[in-house]
């Protein structure tokens, strides 16, 4: 029996194909380069975590420093919250920011650290929103650590920005009497700059930056003089002339701004001409911290005002008698115009121990002749009072002559009794 195949039970062997070509090298290389790039970088800013110093949780010192500028010679820092153990990549703001010019120093630190002293991480400690990204704050000697806001967390330009604007030291601002008594007046020791036009010019703008930087313990305020002008002081400065700045410090005598506290009392020493540099307000501000300056008690407190004519006028007039009260008291001192060993005859008191002791000469002899005492009587009610001076000198006992009979304690003129 013969054995038949059908062909519809046998299948067709495929076609053989031909091996594939391998695709050009152009079309490897660029994904080949992208991914490279990619990792370099990932390894640049991974880098970057290595120039930017990290703060040692484990010193108190430093975290002292950092928080609350403790020992740190007044810089301040700008800090990003990145732990040392993530993958993760520092921040490209914060990066950018730090290779810009800012007064800060930029850290990095694990804001998860748990601090010993409060049991608390150092974001529950200073209340840092962790959800928002990046988390940096600014701490040192601008104060405690403050998180910066995300609107300035943008670009690295806008963070280097507000780092300026939020730590450069400048002198406050003075636009009305009450910043000059909360901003100057109330302070130690300030220095007050009153410009001689609306836009200071860059060598003025140099110098200030410098003074600031030279003397952190002492404040330092500005005012425009073109448009305002302080009462009871510029009648004691240099009149305003030529557009040229001057300066003045003050030192708080006693008393403050306190609700039922003493009243307010202050002294000045100024430069004596128009026109400053760095040099001479130097060595105004060092002469005076340092004790070398004497200071000009005023007895009125400044007081700040719109500039007019007539204030202008007010105040030269005020120069005017300052200066004729000065010649008449020259004049009264000269020997050429007085008798050797005699008191000044002037018949005004121009407040100088002189001027002080004449009016009381003055006063004596009215006093005499509205008595009708004889020159003899004269005499002898001299020769009593030059005894009980004796006597009271002896004893170290201050006379009434010591104080003037006419109740007047005034203190010397550019003298200063340090009532602290």
């Amino acid at each position: 029996m013969g054995i038949t195949f059908s062909n519809s039970t046998m299948t067709a062997k495929p076609p053989k194909t031909k091996n594939g070509t391998p695709p050009p090298v152009d079309k490897l290389l660029m994904p080949a380069v992208g991914i490279a790039l990619a990792l370099l970088a990932y390894q640049f800013f991974k880098g970057i975590s290595g120039e930017i110093p990290r703060i040692n949780p484990y010193d108190e010192l430093e975290l002292r420093s950092v928080f609350f500028g403790e020992g740190s010679d007044g810089n301040s820092f700008a800090v990003l919250c990145h732990s040392e153990e993530t993958n993760l990549p520092i921040s490209s703001v914060f990066s950018e920011a730090s290779a810009e010019t800012t007064p800060a120093d930029f850290r990095l630190m694990d804001c998860n650290y748990v601090l010993p002293s409060s049991g608390k991480s150092v974001a529950e400690r200073f209340k840092f929103n962790l959800k928002k990204r990046p988390v940096i704050f600014v701490s040192g000697a601008v104060g405690p650590p403050q998180q910066v806001p995300d609107k300035y967390l943008k670009t690295g330009n806008m963070l280097a920005k507000y780092l300026r604007d939020k730590l450069e030291i400048r002198a406050a601002k003075v636009e009305t009497t009450q910043d000059l008594r909360s901003k100057c007046l109330d302070k130690d020791y300030c220095g007050l700059l009153l410009k001689g036009t609306k836009e200071s010019p860059q060598y003025l703008k140099d110098a200030m930056k410098n003074i600031l930087k030279e003397f952190p313990t002492v404040s330092f305020a500005a005012v425009d003089s073109t448009v305002l002008y302080v009462l009871n002081l510029e009648e004691h400065l240099p009149e305003l002339a030529d557009g040229q700045p001057r300066f003045v410090v003050f030192k708080k005598l006693k008393g403050s701004l306190e609700v039922g506290g003493d009243r307010l009392q202050t002294s000045i020493a100024a430069l004596p001409t128009n026109g400053v540099s760095y040099g001479l307000i130097s060595n105004l501000v060092g002469d005076s911290v340092s004790g070398k300056k004497e200071f000009q008690k005023i007895s009125t407190l400044p007081v700040v005002k719109t500039r007019t004519k007539k204030l202008e006028e007010s105040e030269r007039a005020k120069r005017k008698r300052k200066l004729d009260q000065s010649k008449r008291s020259q004049e009264s001192r000269s020997p050429s115009t007085q008798p050797s060993g005699s008191v000044p005859t002037s018949q005004e008191n121009d407040g100088s121990r002189d001027g002080r002791k004449a009016e009381r000469e003055r006063r004596r002899a009215e006093h005499y002749a509205s008595q009708g005492k004889t020159p003899e009587e004269i005499a002898e009610l001299e020769r009593q009072r030059e005894q009980k001076q004796e006597e009271a000198s002896a004893w170290n006992i201050e006379s009434d002559e010591s104080y003037g009979n006419d109740g007047d304690d005034e203190e010397d003129d550019g003298e200063v009794v340090d009532l602290d």
